[in-house]
């Protein structure tokens, strides 16, 4: 075990979290008023919108000073050409991180039915992304046997430099999973996929923003969080708690949160100061 303790653990990884957003016509003003510039935020790929959306908006708040991770989702991309498009135009605004998921498109644009295979040509390409993050399940992916997740990771780890974990409510899930994925020879470091503490009237709102079919696919996939966020006992406060005390064991390599913020970023910036405060006086 580490000597670090929790607290001073939970501080820098809050310190350190990234903000997920969804590129919505006004989510980029209030992440320019409510969210510090030494945040790091991240911007969703949707399947109903061009990527150039979430391009633009990177490329946005690449320009205000924001460190800035867009989404490359493979299934959205047609091949090497476009890749090779998208890895210059983010050179040229200054991004060094990318997040390379499959992505939910039903149908592939052109080459890549999956990650591993935009990941390999990435890899091939003169590209300057220091910070590749692939995606992991904690908990069993909807659709995808755990040992099929697993070996993905182990294909897919010489591409990337970190995984990202879909968004979990169980930090005795994320424990075991870490502990497998070292087993297995995973080494690549872990971001901690955070529900933040949002209101989930407010998630139906968000899916009304988003377009009518997007909001379909939206409600579908976060059926599930409405019930959870509300669960008896589950707050993200003990929950982002108890990952930092997984996180002061080095062996797990579990280095930072990804808070996904269902847009509502004045709330979740005000909870994250909250609970810096707090672990500074423990």
């Amino acid at each position: 075990m580490s000597n670090a303790l929790p607290s001073t653990v939970l501080e820098r990884l809050l310190h350190g979290a990234r903000y997920e957003v969804l590129p919505t016509a006004t989510i980029a003003e209030k992440v320019l008023t409510h969210v510090p510039r030494t945040t790091t935020v991240t911007v969703t790929a949707s399947p109903s919108k061009p990527l150039s959306t979430t391009l633009d908006m990177a490329e946005q708040f690449a320009a205000e000073g924001f460190d800035v991770v867009p989404h490359i989702a493979a299934r959205m991309v047609s091949g090497r050409t476009e890749l090779s498009e998208i890895v210059d135009r983010l050179r040229a605004a200054g991004i060094t991180k990318v997040f390379v998921p499959a992505g939910d498109a039903a149908d592939a644009a052109g080459d890549y039915t999956g990650a591993i295979d935009l990941l390999t040509d990435l890899h091939a390409l003169d590209h300057p992304f220091t910070h590749i993050g692939i995606t992991g399940y904690p908990e069993s992916h909807p659709s995808i046997d755990d040992d099929v997740t697993i070996q993905s990771m182990w294909d897919k780890r010489k591409y990337a430099t970190h995984v990202i974990s879909n968004m979990t409510f169980d930090a005795e899930a994320v424990g075991k999973w870490s502990e497998r994925m070292r087993r297995r020879g995973i080494a690549l470091p872990i971001v901690v996929g955070v529900p933040g503490p949002v209101d989930p009237t407010k998630l139906l709102g968000m899916a009304t923003k988003i377009g009518v079919g997007d909001s379909v696919r939206f409600l579908r996939k976060q059926r599930g969080v409405f019930a959870r966020l509300a669960a008896p006992g589950f707050t993200s406060d003990r929950f982002v708690t108890r990952i930092a005390a997984l996180a002061a064991t080095p062996q797990l390599a579990i280095e930072g949160l990804h808070i996904y913020t269902f847009n509502q970023v004045e709330a979740i910036e005000a909870w994250r100061q909250k609970m810096i405060a707090e672990a500074q006086r423990r």
